[in-house]
């Protein structure tokens, strides 16, 4: 895949780096020397250029990548000047990052491809973490619904998963049981190996180091945490 990121900060630029080492082309580019300086060697190419700019942006192969990344996220008015002139330049695939609900509201009158909320979502992780003592790795289905993956909370370890009744007292589906066992690494030393049952047996008896991965409603989810709590 090819991108182009502009706005190479905190998160731009980590997001470039990672996908350039996930074998992606990634051009980046930025207004600050030092920012672009940092990742040259890094990513394929990079431009120090201001992309609110038509004639700068211009200079970019906008029609030879597959989705340009606006990760601008401070500057407001910058970051929605950028997608303004990608929609006018007629950029098929453009993701934006939004710091907030009214930032996120504005890019939504674009109709992008994607709009990113990573502070919402590394918030909202903290969140669950310090006060419901979850760790959570999820995905955004929409605004509602989401997909999670979760350590089985130790208040439940030794119910089987018929007596949970996800579905029935929190609309939650378990989509996934993956189950935790003690093993051997290759240096002989104890660790926890992960595996995803063939199927999800209603009789099976919960462990301390399982994981399920459900489907269901955010606020669902949350009713479910804090029963538990």
């Amino acid at each position: 895949m090819k991108y182009i990121i502009i706005g190479l900060g905190n998160y731009g630029g980590v997001l470039a780096e990672e996908l350039s080492l996930l074998g992606n082309e990634v051009i980046g580019v930025d207004t600050d020397e030092h920012r672009v300086e940092m990742l040259k060697d890094k990513i394929a190419a990079s431009f120090i250029l201001d992309a609110t700019e038509e004639q700068a942006m211009s200079l970019l192969p906008l029609k030879d990548v597959d989705i340009v990344i606006v990760a601008i996220g401070e500057d407001l008015g910058s970051s929605v000047r950028v997608v303004a002139l990608l929609k006018k330049m007629k950029v098929k695939h453009i993701y934006a990052r939004a710091v907030d609900e009214i930032h996120s509201t504005i890019l939504e009158a674009f109709n992008l491809d994607c709009i990113l909320t990573p502070e919402k979502v590394a918030a909202r992780s903290l969140s669950q973490r310090l006060d419901l003592k979850v760790n959570v790795e999820s995905f955004k289905v929409d605004d509602e619904h989401y997909v999670l993956k979760f350590k089985v909370p130790y208040l439940l370890v030794g119910y089987k998963l018929k007596d949970l009744q996800f579905e029935f007292e929190y609309n939650i589906k378990i989509i996934a049981l993956i189950e935790g066992e003690h093993g051997l690494n290759s240096l002989g030393m104890s660790v926890i190996k992960h595996q995803i049952a063939s199927s999800i047996d209603q009789e099976y008896q919960l462990m301390d180091n399982d994981e399920l991965v459900c489907y269901g409603l955010y606020k669902d989810f949350i009713r479910f945490w804090k029963s538990i709590k």
